[in-house]
C-alpha cells in the first residue's frame, strides 16, 4: 500500500508513527513488500533551535498545551515519545481562573482521572497532568522518530485528485511528475490544499473563518521575573477582563528535578515562562488584521498598554512593559464541514477542524484524529489481508481496488467517530471564546460575578472538562467497529 501524508507538522508526524504501529504488514510475497510512506512538507526543513528567550523579543504562537487525552495518545503510541515530550516541557496539575488584579476566582484540576484508558500502559494508579511546552520541542519529540528519507521538504502540493477505484493523484506546484497513493492524509493545516481538493471548490465553507480576535505571546526567562512576584508550581493561570485576556505557565522543568520526565508529577519549575494575550480587534470579523509582515510595532505596543492600563496584577504588567512585540496572529477556525474524507483522501487536525485556543484541545484532538484513523485503517486492511491468506493467496489477489475499498470504509468510520466529539468541544469553546472579547465595565463585573459563583461548585464546572480528558479512544474505536455503518 502506498501512503502519502501532506504536512510534516505535529499531525503529519504522528500520522506516520501511528500508521507504522497499527497497519499490519502486507501478506507474504516474493519479493517481500512493505507499505510505502512519503511525507510532503511545503516549507524548508527546520534546522534552528527553539526561539531565544530574550525578554525583549517574543516568539508568536510558540507555547502549546497538550491535555491528558492527547498525552494518552503518545503513551499508547510509544512511552519514550511521551517521556521526551514531558522532559522538554512542564506538567500542570491545576488551572487558576483569575481577574485582572490577580485574584483567583475558580481553581480547576488539569488532570485526568487515575483510571486512564482501556489500553494505557503507564502508571494507571496516577493521574496524567496537562503538559505545557513549546510547539517546537513537542514537534521534535515526534520528528526524531521519523527516518530522514521519509519526509520531502520544500515540496508544495498543488492539489489532490480523489479516485473511487484507483489510486489518488497528488500534483505539485513546481509541475513535477504527479505521484499516486492509496491513502492520502491531509495534515496541511488551516489553509489545507487537501481540504480544497476534497470539496473541489464547493461546500467547504469558503475556507478558514476569522474570529475577530488576535493573539500575541512568547517566552520569558524566569530570571527576569521580579522577586516580589510568585507563580504557583504546576499552575496554568488565565486572567480575564473586559478589555482582554492574559495567560501564562511555566514551560520547562528544573534540570535537576528527579521527576522532570514523569507526566504524573509536578516538578520544580525551570527557566522559561510562556505567556500570551488574546483580545478583540477593531477590524471587521471578515477582515483580519495584518499577520506581522506590515505591522506597526509601536501602535501595537501602545494598544497593549492601553488595554491593560487598569490591570494591577504585577506579573502581567511586568510582561506588558518589558517585551518587544514582533508580530501577531489572527485567530481563525475551520467552518464545520459536511465530511472529512473522499475516496481515501482524508483530513486530520487543523485541516479538518481548527479549534479556538479556548478549547485547549487543538493539538490533543489532532493526536486523537490520527490514532483513530490509524486504528480503523489497520482494522479494515487487516481483515482484507486475513481473508486473502485464508484463501491461500500471497497478496496477489487483493489488488488496488481491494485495498481501496478497505481504506474507504475506514475513512467513513473515522468521520463517523470523530465528528461528534470535535463538535461538542467546539461548541463549548465558542461559548468560552466570548469571554475574551471586549465587553465594557458592566459586562466585566457580571463575568466576574458568574465566575465567583461557579467557584463554589468546582466539581460541576470541571465535570465537562473531565469527560474530555478521560476519553477512552481505543474503546470508542471498538464501539464504532461493533456498530458498523
Amino acid at each position: 500500500m502506498k501512503i502519502i501524508i501532506i504536512g510534516a507538522g505535529i499531525s503529519g508526524c504522528t500520522a506516520y508513527l501511528t500508521l507504522r504501529k497499527h497497519l499490519p504488514p502486507p501478506p507474504p510475497s516474493s519479493p517481500p513488500q512493505d507499505h510505502e510512506y512519503t511525507i510532503y512538507e511545503a516549507y524548508p526543513s527546520p534546522n534552528t533551535p527553539d526561539p531565544p528567550t530574550n525578554p525583549t523579543k517574543i516568539t508568536i504562537g510558540g507555547g502549546l498545551g497538550i491535555a491528558p487525552n492527547g498525552l494518552r495518545v503518545l503513551e499508547r503510541l510509544d512511552e519514550s515519545i511521551l517521556r521526551d515530550a514531558v522532559t522538554s516541557g512542564y506538567m500542570l496539575d491545576h488551572t487558576n481562573l483569575k481577574d485582572k488584579h490577580g485574584t483567583t476566582l475558580i481553581q480547576l484540576p488539569s488532570s485526568s482521572s487515575s483510571s486512564g484508558s482501556s489500553e494505557s500502559t503507564g502508571d494507571r494508579s496516577k493521574a496524567l497532568h496537562l503538559l505545557g511546552t513549546s510547539r517546537h520541542n513537542f514537534w521534535l519529540a515526534l520528528r526524531r522518530r521519523i527516518p530522514e528519507n521519509i519526509i520531502v521538504y520544500n515540496k508544495r502540493v498543488a492539489g489532490v485528485i480523489p479516485h473511487p477505484t484507483q489510486r489518488n493523484t497528488v500534483t505539485f506546484v513546481d509541475e513535477s511528475e504527479p505521484v499516486y497513493a492509496d491513502l492520502v492524509i491531509g495534515a496541511d493545516g488551516l489553509r489545507s490544499v487537501v481540504r480544497q481538493s476534497i470539496f473541489d471548490g464547493e461546500g467547504d465553507g469558503d475556507g478558514p473563518r476569522y474570529e475577530g480576535l488576535i493573539g500575541i505571546g512568547g517566552f520569558l526567562p524566569t530570571s527576569t521575573i521580579p522577586a516580589t512576584t510568585s507563580i504557583e508550581p504546576g499552575s496554568l493561570n488565565l486572567h480575564f477582563s473586559g478589555t482582554g485576556f492574559f495567560g501564562y505557565f511555566y514551560a520547562t522543568s528544573s534540570s535537576t528535578s528527579p521527576t522532570r520526565s514523569s507526566a504524573y508529577h509536578v516538578s520544580e519549575p525551570g527557566d522559561t515562562l510562556v505567556w500570551w494575550t488574546t483580545y478583540s480587534t477593531p477590524t471587521s470579523t471578515s477582515t483580519p488584521p495584518p499577520d506581522g509582515k506590515n505591522l506597526d510595532i509601536d501602535a501595537v505596543k501602545s494598544q497593549l498598554k492601553s488595554r491593560f492600563s487598569t490591570w494591577t496584577d504585577p506579573l502581567v504588567l511586568h510582561i506588558i512593559n518589558s517585551v518587544e512585540v514582533q508580530t501577531m496572529w489572527p485567530t481563525f477556525t475551520t467552518p464545520e464541514l459536511p465530511t472529512w474524507e473522499r475516496e481515501g483522501v482524508v483530513l486530520v487536525g487543523d485541516a479538518a477542524h481548527a479549534l479556538p485556543s479556548t478549547s485547549g484541545q487543538g493539538a490533543s484532538q489532532a493526536l486523537e484524529d490520527v490514532e483513530a484513523l490509524a486504528r480503523l485503517v489497520g482494522h479494515e486492511v487487516g481483515v482484507l489481508y486475513m481473508e486473502e491468506q485464508m484463501r491461500g493467496g500471497n497478496g496477489g489477489g487483493i489488488g488496488v481496488e481491494g485495498e481501496k475499498r478497505a481504506i474507504q470504509m475506514a475513512c467513513k468510520r473515522y468521520v463517523e467517530m470523530r465528528m461528534p466529539r470535535v463538535k461538542r468541544i467546539l461548541d463549548t469553546a465558542r461559548g468560552m471564546q466570548n469571554s475574551k472579547r471586549d465587553m465594557g465595565g458592566w459586562g466585566e463585573w457580571v463575568m466576574y460575578w458568574v465566575m465567583w459563583v461557579m467557584g463554589f461548585f468546582p466539581g460541576l464546572v470541571a465535570r465537562q472538562q473531565q469527560e474530555v480528558f478521560d476519553y477512552d479512544l481505543p474503546a470508542e474505536v471498538e464501539r464504532v467497529l461493533d456498530r458498523g455503518l
